[in-house]
């Protein structure tokens, strides 16, 4: 891929781009690419908590596009589905904490292969909706619905007129260059069983085995492959290099995460984390399950220091148009878990000895 700089790249998007919250937006340093995969449009998702379906359908888009098609999902297809999946749970276990929206990156695929996906232009929710008054309503609704001993049936068939009013009403069919499929027929077109490798590094457990990470928002105890920060560095690299997106998900709470300035760096850059400091991180709550991006792409700035480049979920507002660059000293700290695709990976990663990665 053409070596350019990504200011060259965005910088029309600058023009249009304003301040969020009280950080104040500086004029982009010089970032070259070394590699930047196509994508779909930066999405803006408001005050909701569904990062963790913009960032796995995006890589999943990036997927397709990659491979010479064209694909945009319906974040909001999947939205109503957790949400209402969740309604119904609530009525059958009292007790059972308040309806969420937070999730990790397997359960978007576990969303996927149980109600299937919609085209991003088949169902979209008005501009302003807001979740946060559509779960606390459903909320209400399964509350209500179980103290008068309604039953599921009832409680189904209103949490659907309420999201067809809050959302959009469903439509039946799925139309895609000339063919018809049903949602899940659609889902299953667009990403298959085992299509994607999801992998940890964590030394409270063994590498090389399947670990189910100790998150809040891991409700389904879905697991991941422990291993090395080394070894799950390289392959994230290798994976982009070979045109496959990675799904990441981690940490945005250090001071140097500037997401109006569009970088994330550690406070001291000269040191390399190591494996030591992010288990220490991650045992006292340093390290936590906070954001999920779509990372596209790898660049170095004037100094040779590395960045993976992310594509955020908050708006194109900042200079590189709504992406990120999360220095690789960041992403090795503050990793929570990735997801990439098993092409990327032509066997199942093996435990190699701990080295210092590289672009070369």
């Amino acid at each position: 891929m053409r070596n350019s700089s990504i200011i060259l790249i965005f910088i029309a998007l600058l023009l249009s781009c304003g301040k969020s919250g009280k950080e104040e937006v500086r004029s982009p340093e010089q970032f070259h690419t070394d590699v930047l995969l196509k994508t779909t449009p930066v999405k803006q998702q408001g005050n909701n908590n569904l990062c963790w379906i913009y960032a796995m359908l995006a890589t999943i888009e990036t997927e397709h596009i990659m491979a010479g098609d064209s694909l945009e999902l319906s974040v909001d297809y999947l939205a109503r589905m957790y949400l209402k999946e969740q309604a119904m749970q609530r009525y059958g276990f009292v007790g059972q904490e308040k309806i969420s929206m937070r999730g990790m990156i397997p359960m978007t695929l576990r969303l996927l292969n149980r109600n299937g996906a919609m085209p991003h232009n088949s169902y979209r929710s008005p501009e302003k909706t807001d979740y946060h008054i559509i779960l606390r309503k459903l909320q209400r609704m399964a509350d209500q619905h179980r103290i008068q001993r309604r039953g599921l049936v009832s409680l189904s068939k209103e949490a659907d007129l309420l999201l067809d009013d809050e959302i959009a009403p469903l439509p039946l069919w799925v139309f895609m260059l000339g063919c018809q499929y049903t949602p899940l027929e659609f889902a299953h077109s667009v990403v298959g069983k085992n299509e994607y490798v999801m992998l940890t590094s964590f030394t409270h457990h063994p590498f090389g085995q399947p670990i189910a990470l100790e998150v809040p928002d891991n409700h389904y105890q879905d697991e991941f492959l422990n291993v090395p920060i080394d070894s799950l560095t390289r392959y994230v690299i290798r994976a982009l290099r070979t045109g496959h997106p990675v799904c990441w998900e981690g940490d945005i709470s250090e001071p140097l995460f500037l997401a109006s300035e569009g970088t994330a760096r550690m406070a001291d850059e000269s040191r390399q984390v190591t494996q030591a400091d992010r288990q220490k991180a991650f045992d006292l709550y340093e390290t936590t399950d906070d954001h999920c991006m779509e990372i596209i792409g790898l660049a170095h700035d004037h100094q040779g220091m590395r960045y993976f480049i992310c594509k955020n979920s908050w708006g194109a507002y900042n200079p590189y148009g709504g992406l990120m660059l999360l220095s690789v000293n960041y992403f090795r700290a503050k990793t929570i878990c990735v997801a990439l695709s098993a092409e990327a990976l032509p066997e199942m990663p093996q435990i190699v000895p701990q080295q210092k990665d590289s672009f070369e």
